[in-house]
């Protein structure tokens, strides 16, 4: 056997670390608390109450989630350490240290991912969804898999031999494979590697006999077979003359974080491109293999990839579980989520004059996935249509593939429209469809700009400006979540359509901002960042803090995927020392410690996890009775306030202000069944109903009771 030509990762020689900050002991690791978000995910795919394919979804996303965690969190700390950087995390902890506490929880979650799904295949079988091995097909079937392999599959594998001639080769980023010894006639064994196709079904359909025992009316059985079972089955084909003695799986997961020097960048368009297809060649931050792989496979891996010994990870059967996905597509709804109609809001759907008339006769809340996205949708189309809309102004972050939402810009600016769009190059695992999206409406005479250097732009709004007799009438819509109508239909977000004249001037300057040279630094409205909204929202906490002081009864909600940037937390411990109520719905992570006596005594942190990802942002203050709320896409991170384009934008209509504290925020506080309590140590605990309490399960409650109902 060739030796490794590759060396090990090198290790710097760390700069001594910083001293640990005085109040490490009142934060939360964010790595660690990241996990601990995975791990509720998880919790709903080990949750019987759930319906079967729905587990199979959330042990999926879980799945990934992990994957993608090592691919830009791990891969970060790596580079730390590779650099020689000792940059303590705000708990203390050194690049080192967290490495070693990941490494621990993830091992725990990988197995029980897999003892979970284990469970899954079990009860699927007994439910007629067969997710079996190979071995244990019948023959007819073992003939089908034979017949498959040789029409489907073996004219796309390629065997890659690695010897003295021939260098080891390229595993790209989560592929999975197969790690062979083949013997030649002469005695002489080699090591190769087989790539399992990512083109075909992870799991390969194979036909059933009859089932006597089932009737008629209970839905069809379908059998399911690992396709990486029926290469290795089949694996002599590819090595004619030679013995195959061994074929193992194995999975690399590679650092996927996009760097782009930017300022030396002429063409940043050209640089994502580049640095996109630079990601598969990334450094492998993870392996991932069965314990049935012998120590000298592994060791060829190890060196070759140059890993060290903590960077692989040894699970039971299968690798990559985020692949049973597949099964979710079964045209099997007994076994799912009963659908659901989002509604349309009277204003617009009984509204004479199209959706321009119901937004001049008031703002329309809109909370997806409760209320149907297509509105938004009109909204662009009929913008693109109407004769009298001389400009549209849009932001574009996730968009998805065969998005309507381009269209409708493609559509408007060969109608003569005035079409600016900033497309987000910079959106991680997305700069892909979001070059191609770039590319297509520049086209069509689309103004495309790409952004800010060093910032991402992660605010969504969009701006119609439009002739209305002798004046100009701007329309806008702005949202906590992206312009792709696919996750509409699974996140939680919240939208707003307005033509307040002060929010449209705006939407203005912000677009003067992104796509020319502005240094405004005061709007009327909005709190943009990185410019006013971290001072923003200090002086709307501290405005609280004060109120509280001189009797008024403070109260703060917030609603955010995220809490881990240390100022903010501080803000609010220190409101929470004053008496002010602190309710805190934090979907992920969380670096703040609730319940910590005199401390953070006043503050509740949940965390709701359920059949909707929850995605909106909402900052409440009670201002005294006079509320104020504020939407949009930014979390209480450094990267949101300091780094990215992001807006909050206040509702200004009464109405609407009590629908979001009487039927959203007031819902989510009272969830009793997908709610967790965090409590000061990290740990989360499940609620429950308590002394005969009716069970409150928030979105199946808001389900039932959509935002667009009247609030009196």
């Amino acid at each position: 056997m060739a030796k490794a030509r590759k060396p090990r990762r090198t290790q710097a020689v760390a700069a001594p670390a910083s001293p640990v900050p005085e109040d490490a002991k009142l934060f939360l690791n964010r790595e660690l608390s990241t996990l601990a978000w995975f791990r509720r995910v998880l919790e709903e795919a080990q949750d019987e109450r759930q319906p079967l394919l729905e587990r199979v979804k959330f042990l999926s996303i879980a799945s990934s989630n992990m994957a993608e965690f090592f691919m830009v969190r791990v891969a970060g700390l790596k580079q730390q350490m590779d650099a020689g950087v000792v940059e303590l995390s705000i708990d203390g902890l050194t690049p080192a240290q967290q490495l070693a506490a990941i490494r621990q929880a993830a091992m725990q979650q990988m197995n029980e991912t897999r003892d979970c799904l284990r469970g899954l295949i079990a009860q699927l079988d007994a439910v007629g969804i067969h997710v079996t091995d190979f071995a244990v097909l019948t023959e007819e079937q073992k003939a089908y898999a034979r017949n498959y392999f040789d029409e489907m599959i073996f004219p796309v594998l390629t065997p890659l031999a690695y010897d003295p001639g021939r260098p080891f080769p390229h595993i790209s980023n989560m592929s999975l494979n197969l790690a062979l010894m083949v013997r030649a006639p002469n005695g002489l064994e080699r090591f190769a590697r087989v790539k399992v196709p990512n083109t075909l079904p992870r799991l390969l359909p194979i036909p059933s006999a009859a089932d006597p025992s089932r009737n008629g009316s209970e839905p069809k059985d379908s059998y399911f077979v690992w396709i990486d079972q029926v290469i290795a089955e089949h694996l002599p084909a590819l090595f004619p003359g030679w013995q195959v003695i061994e074929a193992h799986p194995f999975r690399v997961t590679r650092d996927a974080e996009v760097v782009i020097q930017e300022l030396e960048a002429e063409d940043l368009l050209e640089t994502v491109e580049r640095s996109v297809r630079e990601r598969r060649f990334g450094s492998v931050v993870r392996l991932t293999t069965e314990p049935t792989m012998p120590d000298a496979i592994r060791n060829i891996l190890i060196d070759n990839l140059s890993l060290e010994p903590g960077d692989v990870y040894t699970v039971p059967p299968p690798l990559g579980t985020s692949d049973v996905l597949q099964l979710y597509a079964l045209d099997r709804h007994d076994l799912k989520d009963p659908p659901f109609v989002a509604a349309i809001p009277p204003e617009i759907a009984e509204s004479d004059d199209g959706i321009f008339g119901a937004i001049r006769r008031q703002d329309i809340l809109l909370h997806h996935p409760y209320d149907s996205f297509a509105p938004v949708i009109d909204f662009l189309q009929a913008a693109a249509r109407d004769p009298n809309v001389l400009a549209i102004k849009q932001t574009l972050y996730r968009v998805g593939r065969n998005s309507p939402v381009v269209e409708a810009l493609m559509e408007a600016a060969i109608n003569g429209k005035q079409v600016a769009v900033l497309v987000e190059l910079k959106a991680r695992f997305d700069e892909e469809s979001n070059i191609e999206w770039a590319k297509a409406l520049e086209r069509e005479g689309v103004h495309v700009v790409y952004g800010l250097p060093g910032l991402k732009t992660h605010s969504k709004t969009a701006l119609v400006v439009r002739k209305e007799g002798e004046r100009i009438r701007r329309y806008v819509h702005l949202a906590t979540g992206n312009y792709n109508p696919v996750t509409a239909q699974v996140y939680t977000d919240l939208g707003l359509f307005t033509c307040d004249e002060a929010m449209g001037a705006d939407a203005t300057d912000l677009f003067n901002y992104l796509t020319g040279y502005s240094s405004k630094t005061d709007y009327r409205r909005f709190l943009v960042a990185p410019i006013n909204l971290r001072s923003g929202i200090e002086a709307l906490i501290r405005r609280e803090i004060e109120q509280q002081k001189q009797g008024e009864q403070g109260h703060l909600i917030f609603k955010v995927n995220a809490l881990i940037d240390r100022q903010m937390i501080h803000l609010l411990y220190e409101a929470s020392q004053a008496g002010v109520q602190v309710d805190l719905i934090v979907r992920g992570m969380c670096a703040l410690r609730p319940g910590v006596p005199g401390v953070s005594e006043n503050i509740r942190v949940i965390s709701i996890v359920g059949r909707f990802l929850e995605h909106s942002r909402i900052y409440y203050f009670r201002n005294g009775g006079s509320e104020d709320v504020y939407l949009g896409s930014a979390d209480l991170m450094s990267r949101n306030l300091d780094r990215r384009v992001e807006i909050l934008f206040p509702i200004q209509d009464a109405r609407l202000v009590r629908q979001l504290r009487d039927q959203i925020l007031a819902t989510y506080l009272a969830d009793n069944v997908r709610a967790r309590l965090m409590l000061p140590d990290g740990t989360y605990k499940r609620l429950t109903p308590e002394d005969g309490a009716a069970p409150m399960d928030s979105q199946a409650r808001l389900l039932t009771r959509p935002v667009t109902e009247v609030v009196s």
